[in-house]
């Protein structure tokens, strides 16, 4: 018997027919491969779970291992490849960052068994949680989770400078209320090394190269964030000035300046950018929406300047942009002495 290999002519009642059906089969598809997902992970889990309280309980780690690696070797005899020691490890260990079968319940049917092995390699239990969370909010695949792990995401956002209890309430607002802070939004730096510039570059380039990479910048920025002007030019009394870029952000509720300055950051940055939020505000602000936030992102910056400045008042926000990411060590090291800096000032100030 032949099958035909494509779509035959068909009148629009008929199309229409087909197209409903269609629907009905994808719908199905996708309802099934949810469904096979939760189960294969509440499995893993629950495996997970058995070793830990029957054989990890109270006993020698090298019993342990022993009884682990012939447990292994059963399993994959009985059952097939997936089942090795390394696997068994995997799935021990998500029973002891995931211990809660509430917390299972709830993210067994958004995340995939792929997810959850790279979220089980943070010892971190807040770092943890917010990967978790944005993989959620945001839709990550596996690829964008390890490259947002990877980029150090984490130890970047204003949020992970906070208290241990902002950084719990931020995470669970976006979480039960889809209700997302700046202090998530914003990142420093911002590492925009895809856009692969030359050593000299000018702000037009800069701009161009992010326009041509528009949709790994807004990546770097989260899901929700969407352009909408470049150069926006804008009017106050018989001046013209030209917004670099525009974006909105639906979570936030929230018309978004960026600035670009190759240069370090300086005070008169922050007049320039509360005139557009103030133009913002009174002419494009829409009813419903939170008052226009504004991101200077500049070649450097002096950090003790710009608390001086307190330019969270005014919804600014100044951010370094890094256009090649340094050693991921280096990197992380640096990171960790900034969020603890920012800790002890935030203790000091109390």
């Amino acid at each position: 018997m032949v099958v035909e290999e494509k779509l035959i002519s068909v009148d629009e009642g008929m199309k229409e027919i087909f197209e409903n059906i269609s629907k009905i089969i994808e719908n199905a598809r996708n309802n099934v491969q949810k469904a096979v997902n939760t189960e294969l992970v509440t499995m893993y889990w629950n495996v997970g779970k058995v070793i830990k309280e029957n054989i990890l309980q109270n006993e020698k780690a090298e019993y342990g291992k022993e009884v682990i690696n012939n447990l292994a070797k059963n399993l994959t005899y009985k059952y097939g490849r997936g089942y090795s020691e390394t696997n068994l490890f995997k799935m021990i260990k998500f029973y002891d960052k995931f211990d809660s079968e509430n917390i299972l319940e709830t993210l067994s049917p958004k995340l995939t068994w792929s997810h959850f092995t790279e979220l089980i390699k943070i010892e971190d239990e807040l770092k943890r949680e917010f990967y978790t969370t944005l993989a959620i909010s945001d839709n990550w695949s596996v690829r964008t989770l390890k490259e947002r792990m990877g980029t150090l995401l984490y130890e970047r956002t204003v949020l992970s400078k906070k208290p241990d209890l902002t950084i719990k309430n931020d995470l669970d607002a976006l979480k039960n209320e889809n209700k997302m802070s700046t202090d998530l939004f914003f990142r420093d730096p911002y590492v925009l090394d895809f856009l692969n510039l030359t050593d000299t570059y000018n702000e037009k380039d800069l701009e161009n190269a992010i326009l041509a990479e528009l949709g790994k910048f807004i990546l770097e920025f989260g899901s929700d964030f969407a352009f909408m002007a470049r150069q926006k030019r804008i009017q106050v009394g018989n001046k013209d000035y030209y917004i670099d870029l525009l974006f909105y952000h639906r979570k936030l509720k929230r018309l978004v300046v960026i600035e670009l300055k190759l240069e370090e950051f300086k005070p008169e940055h922050k007049g320039q950018v509360e005139l557009y939020l103030k133009w913002l505000e009174k002419y494009e602000k829409h009813q419903g929406e939170e008052s226009p936030i504004g991101i200077v992102l500049c070649a450097t910056k002096e950090d003790s300047e710009i608390e001086l400045l307190e330019l969270d008042k005014s919804n600014i926000h100044v951010g370094q942009y890094l256009t090649e990411l340094p050693p991921k060590a280096l990197f992380e090291e640096k990171l960790r002495k900034s969020i603890e800096n920012a800790k002890v000032m935030l203790e000091q100030r109390k």
